[in-house]
């Protein structure tokens, strides 16, 4: 009987030891290529941004106004991301300049990578008690876990988007945090105060990324509706009961977010302008979808659920499609009913409301990015509750799946789209490399080919914004948009499109000399992210 306890212990050690392995490596091998996938078209923006609040700050302190920073169009993005990134990027820029071999201003926008990264790591770990909430079984919470940090559309984003990967995760932590407490008053347990100041601060940092954040209290409804429902709760009494710790809630977020957001420090009403502001944001940007251009200010409601389709792992599609089949035996269990019930509903109501409202939203589904961890939870649950095999065996299958993917696509997995996508002509009927991933290895083939053919380091470079930034360590000193070179004077000169410049013909008069492509599994054509041209 000893014997058999030790060997059960070290099987138990094993285990955790295997998994803590798993883990690490994922965490080096992620940090990593964040930190040399190169830089993306919204990088100068978001850091532009930064400078202009701390520049109002700076401006309120010292003369007790900051108009300039009121009057600069894009004031109302949110930045409190960057009070987590920016100490990351001043400890790490001149060590990435070095890895990279490029300008330390590339570097400092690149150090903030990994600081999304493992933004998106912690946001798993959550995800992880999230199923287990729901499912109380640890494989195949594991397993599930695995699927959503080896999701390439998702794990190509937490490589650099600042943005969307950021609000996705402080989406999924505040929703468990949110859910925990609907469990204490399920339950009948003592609200602790510190829990509901902690919520009101994950709230409100949310909400700071950006102003969208301010849909999850949609979200907060659902879930109360649904324990109400259970618990047969009266509102006014409850209300009555509680009134304490809501007060205290709702003054703590409102102080957080006032502290958060600099453009609400003179006048805290401009948060309404914010909203309204976000909502129809300007930016009337088209979004190839499937073979047709449609404009973000003029989007058919069809634009969501063919993203969706196109981007969801079949395997969670399958999952939402059991739902008729499944959810008898889910909302049996009163508990599990507000976990699974919030995830579910508010999924569906928020992409009904973006609808209704009509909101501008481009670049795929980056801007409801934060959803699909709610639907992949959701499918996911309901193949667990379909058949434990079947789920078992998916969730082994999908993930090594993915991992095939990722090698394959890598830089490039952000542009990930499911099988179902492969029946048909990529290049022709989905964006590609619209965030510019492509301009590092593009400017590296650019070293390559000057030094195979005695190029001159005076020869004119044409290319995305961020075309010097790999290139001026290698002695090159002519640098400019791709939109000029049809007026260019002085030939030779080397070019390279990429972005949305990819969609244009081909320049005049030059030779292509690479092609930056990437290859599916099971498709049989290569995709191209970008291409280098020789103009003479």
């Amino acid at each position: 009987m000893v014997n058999l306890y030790y060997v059960c212990l070290k099987m138990i050690n094993y285990k955790y030891i295997f998994i803590f392995f798993l883990i690490s490596l994922y965490i080096l091998i992620g940090g990593y290529l964040s930190l040399t996938n190169g830089i993306t078209s919204d990088e100068s923006f978001e850091q532009l941004n930064w400078i202009k609040n701390i520049e109002g700050v700076k401006n309120l302190i010292i003369n007790g106004n900051y108009d300039e920073f009121l009057n600069y169009k894009d004031k109302y993005h949110g930045i409190a991301f960057h009070y987590i990134s920016q100490p990351i990027q001043l400890v790490l820029y001149k060590f990435i300049s070095e890895l990279n071999n490029s300008t330390e201003h590339a570097a400092f926008l690149m150090s903030k990578h990994l600081a999304v990264f493992l933004i998106f790591f912690i946001s798993s770990i959550f995800f992880y008690r999230l199923i287990f909430k729901i499912t109380s079984n640890q494989l195949f919470s594991f397993l599930s876990l695995t699927t959503y940090l080896l999701y390439p559309y998702l794990l190509g984003h937490s490589l650099f988007n600042m943005k969307d990967i950021p609000f996705l995760s402080f989406w999924i932590i505040t929703s468990y945090y949110s859910l925990t407490i609907a469990e204490e008053i399920f339950l009948e347990k003592k609200i602790h105060y510190k829990n509901l100041i902690f919520l009101a601060f994950l709230t409100s940092f949310l909400i700071s990324i950006r102003i969208l954040g301010f849909v999850i209290f949609f979200q907060f409804l659902i879930t109360l509706i649904i324990l109400f429902n259970y618990k047969n709760i009266d509102l006014f009494i409850f209300l009555k009961k509680n009134f304490k710790h809501l007060a205290i809630f709702l003054i703590t977020l409102s102080i957080f977010i006032y502290i958060l957001n600099p453009v609400f420090w003179l006048n805290p009403l401009e948060l309404v302008n914010s909203i309204e502001w976000m909502s129809q944001y300007y930016n009337n940007i088209c979004t190839l979808t499937l073979g047709d251009c449609m404009y973000s200010l003029s989007l058919p409601s069809s634009y969501y659920f063919i993203w969706l389709f196109f981007k969801l792992p079949i395997i969670i599609i399958f999952g939402l499609i059991l739902f008729p089949i499944v959810e008898k035996k889910i909302f049996k269990n009163s508990l599990i009913s507000i976990y699974y019930g919030t995830l579910l509903f508010s999924s569906l109501f928020i992409i009904f409301l973006f609808i209704l409202l009509k909101v501008n939203i481009y670049d795929e589904i980056r801007h409801i990015m934060f959803i699909l961890p709610l639907l992949i939870l959701v499918g996911l649950t309901n193949l667990y509750f379909f058949n434990k095999k079947i789920s078992y065996f998916l969730t082994i299958i999908t993930p090594l799946f993915f991992l095939i993917e990722n090698v394959n696509l890598n830089p490039y997995q952000y542009t990930w789209l499911n099988s179902f996508a492969k029946m048909t002509n990529i290049e022709k009927n989905f964006e590609i490399d619209y965030w510019g991933v492509s301009g590092k290895n593009l400017q590296q083939k650019i070293i390559d080919y000057a030094e195979k053919n005695n190029i001159s380091k005076n020869t004119c470079i044409y290319g995305d914004e961020f075309v010097k930034e790999f290139l001026i360590k290698e002695g090159f000193n002519c640098f400019k948009r791709y939109q000029q070179l049809d007026s260019a004077k002085i030939k030779p000169a080397i070019a390279y499109k990429n972005l949305r410049n990819a969609k244009r013909s081909n320049p005049r008069d030059c030779e292509l000399i690479w092609d930056e492509q990437y290859k599916y599994s099971f498709y049989n054509k290569k995709i191209s992210a970008g291409t280098l041209w020789f103009c003479n």
